[in-house]
């Protein structure tokens, strides 16, 4: 590996972020490497998914977001995305009135390769079976895993450099919270995708993660490689239940 291979994809460096008078964010350093999957875990509240609105401009943060070494603190969401940087929603957040195929082509509305836009639809079909089952069903009516996987295809739809997935198993069924940890574990990785996932099952994320952060009231309070922090008693009493 080279030099250049090491610098990261994503650096952050004192986020912080504030609602009203409170600051959430208390100066949040991390670096997501390329190819890399990251895990930000911590309690409900701690600023997991604050730290990801952030990071997409969303919401307003102070500090300094660099991504393929180019500063986003001053981008719109858009323009983040046409960057290659895109975020897969808490809550999927997809359309529910526009079919499964339409959802799609809306993860593509930053291109306008036709070709390339028809093969991305046939390889996010062959990731997801059940999607193109659903092909001209209404997006609502998916079952939560569905959603989640359309949610997924339709991030991936933008051709991103790295994703940005939170909470990707939040209110869905065990055999399909199986199938999208093992679509990130083995389809996305082998793909050489880079991701920074915010998980509660802190269990399976650090199962899957090359390296992880652990995140309090808004403080980076431990970091490590995945295999790590499983062992490190801290985090086995706190998130892990023994």
């Amino acid at each position: 590996m080279t030099a250049a291979d090491r610098q990261p994809l994503l650096r952050v460096h004192g986020l912080k972020c504030s609602f009203g008078q409170a600051e959430v964010l208390h100066g949040v350093h991390l670096d997501v490497f390329p190819g890399e999957i990251v895990s930000l875990i911590g309690a409900n509240g701690a600023g997991k998914s604050t730290t990801l609105m952030c990071i997409s401009r969303i919401h307003r943060a102070a500090g300094r977001i660099e991504f393929a070494g180019e500063d986003l603190s001053r981008l719109a969401p858009e323009q983040v995305v046409r960057r290659g940087l895109v975020q897969v929603p808490e809550g999927r957040r997809i359309f529910p009135r526009l079919t499964v195929r339409e959802n799609l082509e809306m993860g593509a509305f930053i291109r306008s390769d036709r070709d390339g836009i028809a093969a991305d639809l046939d390889r996010i079909f062959g990731m997801f079976p059940i999607l193109k089952e659903r092909a001209a069903q209404q997006g609502g009516t998916l079952s939560g895993g569905e959603q989640q996987m359309l949610a997924i295809g339709r991030a991936l739809m933008s051709r991103p450099k790295m994703l940005m997935m939170d909470e990707p198993s939040m209110g869905i069924a065990p055999i399909l919270v199986a199938k999208i940890f093992d679509t990130v574990r083995n389809v996305l990785r082998a793909q050489g995708m880079t991701i920074l996932l915010v998980e509660q099952n802190a269990n399976a994320a650090l199962r899957m993660s090359d390296r992880a952060y652990v995140l309090e009231t808004g403080n980076i309070v431990l970091s490590g490689t995945g295999d790590e922090l499983l062992r490190d008693p801290r985090v086995r009493a706190a998130y892990l239940g023994h």
